[in-house]
């Protein structure tokens, strides 16, 4: 049997929201079909994809592999179906595009070397800048767009901005974790632990936001740039931390393991899209770019 579109979307839906039932619902389709769909994929790949929980199901080593091939091949599908990118294969040109740290690192990679394959003849310009020297280039005409965390975005009346991904943020904790045992976790219950504060692309600062709005704030015991140093520290039990699942990785670089919980509060997303000046008409090689992404990440274009 080969393996169809619907399970991998319905393995997405579920590796992303961490419950059966919540995909069922996004979906709109019953549970049982989600569970069959995904025990035919991982009868066809011979691999175990979930392991369940007793708060729902996480992904296996194999899982998080796999996850990311199921999003390129549904995002190269979209991308094929929704445009005629082929037609403009030929386009050339300069583009200059802008990125923030966290979208260089944990999300560009993939989708700009399908860019260049794509586009072979553009020549592309890549700088990596914190946020507001990113707005300011692109207001003054020394980027072409951005690709940024627009939810950061602070200068809305020069730049127009397009959503492309939607991170939800959760509660990160090591195996073993007492609060794992709870079928609830409130942000009270998280301003009771040791917490580690992450503060590259003005991530302590939005956290603050959500912290202030509970009337809380963390315990926090360190403060760091690194992801990588978050990881390592929350899986190793130091402390926990709240951050996006775009950044997530089921285990830290030693190989401990890192578990996920949703909170009953309302956490803002991490967003992340294009932006670019009002003030001026979008340049060609730009427009292509937003084209591509749009269509890749399953917008329209």
């Amino acid at each position: 049997m080969a393996i169809t579109l619907k399970q991998l979307d319905y393995f997405i839906a579920t590796a992303e929201s961490g419950q059966v039932s919540h995909a069922a619902v996004d979906l709109n389709i019953s549970q049982s079909a989600v569970t069959t769909a995904i025990k035919s994929l991982e009868e066809e790949l011979g691999v175990r994809l979930l392991e369940r929980t007793h708060a729902g199901v996480r992904l296996t080593m194999e899982g998080a592999r796999f996850l990311e091939h199921a999003r390129v091949i549904t995002g190269a599908v979209a991308a094929a179906v929704r445009t005629p990118l082929r037609e403009q294969a030929g386009s050339s040109g300069k583009l200059r595009i802008g990125m923030t740290y966290t979208v260089a690192g944990y999300f560009m990679s993939k989708y700009y070397a399908r860019f260049r394959k794509t586009y072979p003849q553009m020549t592309v310009e890549i700088k990596e800048l914190p946020r507001p020297a990113l707005e300011r280039q692109l207001v003054q005409g020394d980027l072409d767009i951005g690709l940024m965390l627009v939810s950061n975005l602070a200068n809305s009346e020069e730049l127009e901005q397009e959503l492309l991904l939607r991170s939800s943020r959760r509660l990160w904790l090591s195996a073993d974790h007492h609060l794992l045992v709870k079928n609830e976790i409130s942000m009270a219950d998280v301003a009771q632990e040791d917490y580690i504060v992450l503060t590259v692309d003005e991530a302590s600062k939005t956290a603050s936001r959500y912290w202030d709005a509970v009337g809380l704030a963390p315990r926090a015991v360190l403060t760091t740039s690194s992801v990588e140093a978050v990881r390592s520290l929350v899986a190793a039990g130091v402390g926990v931390t709240i951050l996006s699942d775009m950044v997530y990785r089921p285990w830290s670089l030693d190989g401990q393991r890192i578990e996920l919980r949703r909170l009953i509060e309302p956490v803002p997303s991490m967003d992340v899209g294009l932006a670019w000046a009002r003030a001026r008409p979008i340049a060609s090689a730009a427009q292509t770019f937003r084209a591509f992404m749009s269509v890749t990440m399953g917008g329209g274009g």
